[in-house]
């Protein structure tokens, strides 16, 4: 007689898939069987201040410290977008998150659960201070003249809202006891200043982007080529009456900047021997002007 062949024994549910026994997986307690992700965020800060306290599982504490960093990360941005709104647009978004991310790693460390603050209203305070103070840090105004400017605003609301009108500089000296000309400085020192970026470029919606603004910046110290051109065909028609040794020094302290006494050098003359071939040259060119005055484009 055949016999059957016995059906394999199936292991038993439970012993399928055993739990992974990691960092978030302790066997101390019932709330530390789950994962990081799984803790509520009271739940998690207890479990952070009681790792923190411990002070052997430095992966367990950096696991759940960025646990807590990403859970907030929403509020960081929400904190620096609402600042932006107030700001120059030289400021740029991502600069006020990084100081923020600084500020809610600060809250992280020095947040105590035990006073009964929520985490949210303490970290709220420190990363907009944090925020703060590194635009305090990059501003180029002293504080104090911010503080001045502070001051001088509250006090000129305040007498416009009295008298109904825009305060006179009189009034408004005499309100914050100042003298005519500290006001007028401080007025001044309180004008709102910009700084704009070279390097940024102007919107425009062609295919190229635009250019850059150091692209279209007007140099003062630039020498504007039909002006030169003008100059130094004025000087040809001017020095063109003259011997080689007058128009030698003419072009010479005009035209290259040397002075009276490298000129004599070059001339083998006495600077004051220069000076008044000097004198005569210009005395005899004013008369010159003076009869052609009418047809040159001066």
């Amino acid at each position: 007689m055949s016999s059957k062949p016995s059906p394999k024994r199936r292991a038993p549910e439970k012993l399928k898939s055993a739990p992974a026994r990691g960092v978030g997986a302790k066997s101390k307690g019932a709330g530390e069987e789950r994962g990081i992700a799984e803790h509520e965020t009271e739940e998690l800060w207890t479990l952070y201040k009681r790792t923190a306290k411990s002070g052997q599982q430095t992966e367990a504490l950096q696991e759940i410290r960025n646990e807590l960093i990403e859970r907030h990360l929403p509020l960081v941005k929400y904190i620096a977008e609402r600042l932006l709104q107030t700001l120059p647009r030289s400021i740029q978004i991502d600069d006020l998150k990084s100081a923020g991310l600084f500020g809610l790693m600060d809250a992280i460390r020095g947040f105590d659960p035990s006073r009964g603050i929520k985490f949210k209203t303490y970290c709220t305070t420190r990363i907009r201070g944090s925020i703060l103070d590194q635009l305090r840090s990059e501003d180029w105004v002293p504080r104090l003249v911010r503080l001045k400017a502070g001051r001088i605003d509250k006090a000129l609301q305040r007498l416009t809202s009295q008298y109904g009108r825009e305060p006179t500089h009189a009034e408004l000296a005499e309100t914050l006891e100042l003298e005519h000309g500290e006001l007028s400085k401080e007025l001044n020192d309180a004008t709102a200043r910009t700084m704009f970026s070279l390097s940024e470029k102007w919107e425009d919606h062609d295919e190229d982007g635009g250019g850059e603004k150091l692209e279209i910046l007007e140099d003062s110290s630039a020498v504007d080529p039909l002006h030169e051109l003008n100059r130094q065909d004025l000087l040809k028609f001017m020095t063109r009456s003259l011997t080689h040794k007058e128009r030698f020094i003419i072009e010479q302290y005009y035209a290259v900047g040397h002075t009276m006494r490298e000129i004599g050098e070059m001339l083998s003359l006495t600077e004051s021997r220069v000076c008044q071939i000097h004198s005569n040259v210009m005395s005899r060119l004013k008369g010159l002007l003076g009869q052609k005055r009418g047809t040159l484009l001066l």
